[in-house]
């Protein structure tokens, strides 16, 4: 039965990853597309590539930063393999990285796998307010041109309002969860499962707050500081690819790098649909920019990225895979 509601679940993802391509492209003319696709400078394109990589790199160590503090070694192979891993995976399965770039990481280093999702959550938290920082600074460089979008097209399509009896069921949601919590930690030692609760949530406790115990807290500022960088010249380098959007500037990249993080975030395979749907209607709604090439512009965006992940993460995956056989050679 997990099983199947696994699968369902995948292919609804799949689905409206499908709807949301199909409203992408949905009156493109079609040789204008191909002619923008054979338009592109493949050079600044491959540029925005090495960028990524760079930016997977700076991911990885950053990531070790925090793990290095649960008290067991993290090796720098293992951490990229885990960031590259993860990549790839959610291709397969939307937000099934993070579980997979754990699992490699744990496998490897020996820490226990609910500390170092701890740990994962809390870069994932700092990235989540890094991005909310660009947005209101986005928003701040040009509320006319940027905030309106935003508001409206991004902000405005989520789901409802927050009506009085949405606030309730959360309460009683937060209620809920908070009587399960003291009932498992008061009778942990009379039910196994109750035990096995309380360790995972040691664990998970645990990576959360190893960022508060890293010796080099302004290193990994500075790493934060320029991870993002990365991700603004590879939009920056994309817009330079296009002749249609060239007229656009470093502001603009900073724009259009927010809202693919936005499309990105939607729980789709590898933001397929999500990332061409918002950064196409950004280009049209903010520049008035046709369709037509506001799809170019996403699609060679995206499927670049999606490249890179897919190559870096085919490579970790084999050398994650010769690293175990190595392991067990030697056992």
């Amino acid at each position: 039965m997990k099983k199947f509601y696994s699968s369902l679940k995948y292919l609804l993802l799949l689905s409206l990853a499908g709807i949301l391509l199909w409203f992408s492209f949905k009156g493109v003319n079609w040789l204008d597309f191909l002619n923008g696709i054979k338009d592109a400078n493949y050079w600044w394109i491959l540029a925005s590539m090495t960028i990524s990589i760079l930016a997977f790199f700076i991911r990885a160590v950053r990531g070790r930063m925090i793990m290095q503090t649960l008290g067991k070694p993290v090796k720098l192979r293992d951490s990229w393999d885990g960031v590259n891993i993860g990549y790839l995976t959610n291709f397969a399965a939307p937000r099934a990285g993070e579980l997979a770039r754990c699992g490699v990481i744990a496998k490897k280093s020996g820490i226990p796998v609910e500390s170092v999702v701890g740990s994962v959550v809390l870069e994932r938290s700092i990235d989540l307010l890094s991005l909310i920082i660009l947005v209101i600074l986005v928003v701040f460089l040009s509320w006319e041109q940027f905030g309106t979008f935003i508001n409206k097209e991004i902000l405005g399509a989520l789901p409802g309002k927050f009506s009085s009896n949405l606030i309730l069921l959360a309460s009683v949601i937060i209620l809920a969860f908070a009587i399960f919590i003291y009932i498992v930690f008061k009778y942990r030692e009379r039910h196994p499962i109750f035990k096995k609760i309380v360790k995972i949530t040691k664990g998970l406790f645990d990576g959360l707050v190893s960022g508060f115990r890293m010796k080099q807290k302004w290193l990994f500022i500075l790493l934060t500081i320029i991870l993002w960088t990365c991700y603004w010249l590879m939009s920056l380098t994309t817009i330079y690819a296009f002749p249609k959007v060239s007229f656009l500037g470093a502001t603009d990249a900073l724009f259009l790098m927010v809202v693919g993080s936005l499309g990105w975030l939607i729980p789709v395979q590898g933001g397929i649909g999500a990332f061409h749907l918002v950064t196409t209607l950004a280009l049209a709604h903010v520049y008035g920019i046709s369709q037509t090439t506001g799809i170019v512009f996403a699609t060679i965006s995206h499927e670049s990225q999606a490249l890179t992940m897919v190559i870096c993460g085919t490579l970790s995956l084999v050398s994650f895979s010769l690293s175990r056989q190595e392991k067990e050679a030697i056992k």
